[in-house]
Parts: C-alpha cells; sequence; structure tokens
C-alpha cells in the first residue's frame, strides 16, 4: 500500500479490499489501522480521525468490530464477516457452552443483559450486572473480551456521555450488541459451510492479499 491514507472513505476501501484491518499490528508485514494513517491524524478529534472512524465502521455496517483476534481489537470486512464467524464462533449458543462448563458465569450474566438490551453501552451494562466495584472491573472487562473471541458479541457503537442540558460531557463509552442482532440488522446473512470449509476459503482470501507467506501463517494460528 502506498503512502498513508487521510479519510474514512479511503478506510472503507482497505477494510472492504483486505477484509481484515487490526486497528495496531497484529500480523507481521501486514497493514493496520494505525500504520496506514498518520500518527498526528489519531485522537484529533476531527473528521480525518480514526479513532473515531473505528466505530463508524460497524455503525454503518461497513465491518464488523471488537476484540475479535487475540484479544486485539480488529474490523471484518462483511463479505469476509460470517466465515470468520463460523471459524471463531460456535452453534451452540452462549448459554448451552456455559451448561456444558465453556462459558464463564460473567460472560453468560453479561450476553444475557446485552441480549435484553441491544446497543447497551459499557456505564450502564457495568451497573446492570453490579458489577461497578473496583475488584470487579477485571472480571466485567474478561468476560467482554471473552465474548468478543467468540463473536458472540461486537462492539456496535459509541454513546456519548451527555449532561442535563444534553451537551457533551466526560469521555464516550462503547456500546455493545449481540453479532446475531448486528448482523441481521446490516443484512449479513449466515453461511451454509462448515469450520474448516469456512476456514479453508479464508486463508485462500489471505493468500491473494498477503504480501508474504509469513503473514497468511500467522493468520492460519489465528484462525
Amino acid at each position: 500500500m502506498e503512502g498513508k491514507i487521510k479519510t474514512y472513505e479511503e478506510a472503507v476501501k482497505v477494510v472492504e479490499e483486505l477484509g481484515l484491518l487490526p486497528l495496531a499490528p497484529l500480523v507481521p508485514d501486514y497493514p493496520s489501522l494505525n500504520s496506514i494513517t498518520t500518527e498526528e491524524s489519531w485522537h484529533s478529534g476531527t473528521e480525518f480521525d480514526p479513532w473515531n472512524w473505528r466505530t463508524q465502521f460497524s455503525v454503518d455496517g461497513v465491518a464488523g468490530y471488537g476484540k475479535f483476534m487475540k484479544k486485539k481489537s480488529v474490523l471484518i470486512s462483511r463479505q469476509l464477516l460470517p466465515y470468520v464467524k463460523r471459524v471463531l464462533g460456535f452453534n451452540d449458543s452462549v448459554e448451552e457452552r456455559y451448561y456444558k462448563g465453556n462459558v464463564s458465569r460473567e460472560a453468560l450474566h453479561l450476553y444475557r443483559i446485552i441480549h435484553e438490551e441491544e446497543g447497551i453501552d459499557t456505564r450502564a451494562l457495568r451497573t446492570k450486572a453490579e458489577m461497578r466495584e473496583k475488584e470487579k472491573k477485571k472480571l466485567f472487562e474478561n468476560a467482554l473480551v471473552e465474548l468478543q473471541g467468540t463473536m458472540d458479541i461486537v462492539i456496535s457503537g459509541i454513546q456519548e456521555k451527555k449532561n442535563e442540558d444534553g451537551e457533551r460531557n466526560g469521555w464516550s463509552s462503547t456500546s455493545f450488541e449481540t453479532y446475531d442482532s448486528w448482523a441481521k440488522r446490516n443484512h449479513i446473512d449466515s453461511i451454509a459451510l462448515d469450520r474448516e470449509e469456512a476456514k479453508e476459503y479464508l486463508l485462500t482470501h489471505f493468500k491473494n492479499v498477503c504480501v508474504n507467506e509469513a503473514s497468511v501463517k500467522k493468520l492460519e494460528k489465528i484462525l
């Protein structure tokens, strides 16, 4: 990729072309959002700020966004998303996996709340889950990462914190939605392939977009 990109529209084209775009370096010799943008544009608060773009992809239905791989934030194009979901996700529900001992109690608790209130923001979720105490912060964060790693939930946007007058007041808060709800809203269908077939499809795709074999090998390990 030549030069740095400057606009959200350019970033959309990169996501659509690559299919997978981590926010920070994840795979050797493979682009990330911070490697293809200028350092000074980050947290600039302008329309050219990639920090603001990251959730816009999800809001616009351009890409799924979340800590889907190695506990790192990545963007996955709507074209590849059903294939990645098939590889990283499960056919069994969160409830079924919990009763088999494969999902933590905290993750199940958070999932149930998110399922009941799609698009709930982090602050409200932590309050409803009764996990506002300092000692429960790590449990809360780990449960969210767990649910993202199996693609049961996605980051669906940002909730701005406002005062009584409706003015921005303090830090914005990440919003969460179940994958099924987000995919349905954005007209992304599931695929009729098994896990190995989906993985083969993804590796074939990455062989075409990666510059070397090491990148493909790393992606194969992640998948």
